[in-house]
């Protein structure tokens, strides 16, 4: 990821409720949710999560399949994984106490059997 597609990440997370789509669709694990049910869990409308979803989908963190007549979005994992990296690229400068916590924080978020320890 270079600085230009960051700022472009970040400015489509700089908003409540997109903060708010993406930390759900996180949450929801690769099945995606609905656009419909991800209204409900932000509490927006339906023509507003539209919009936002719009916004998101033009900054690839989320993506957005066809189930039916639903759309189903998912959190773009590979993308959010860049946008990570990007930030800790070269963080530790040759000391890696620097960066432990921040990695003991990602390693701890999935753990086996569906459980989280991420908060």
């Amino acid at each position: 990821m270079d600085e230009t597609q960051a700022l472009e990440a970040f400015a489509a997370l700089a908003q409540e409720h997109r903060l708010r789509l993406v930390r759900s669709l996180v949450t929801a694990g690769p099945d995606g949710m609905a656009s419909g049910v991800l209204a409900e869990a932000v509490g927006v409308t339906a023509a507003t999560v539209s919009h936002h979803l719009k916004e998101l989908s033009h900054a690839g963190l989320v993506a957005s399949r066809r189930e039916g007549r639903s759309i189903i979005y998912s959190a773009a994992y590979p993308v959010l994984s860049d946008l990570i990296a990007f930030l800790m690229r070269d963080c530790c400068q040759g000391r890696p106490e620097v960066c432990a916590p921040a990695m003991a924080a990602l390693a701890n978020c999935c753990l086996p059997n569906g459980e989280t320890a991420c908060v």
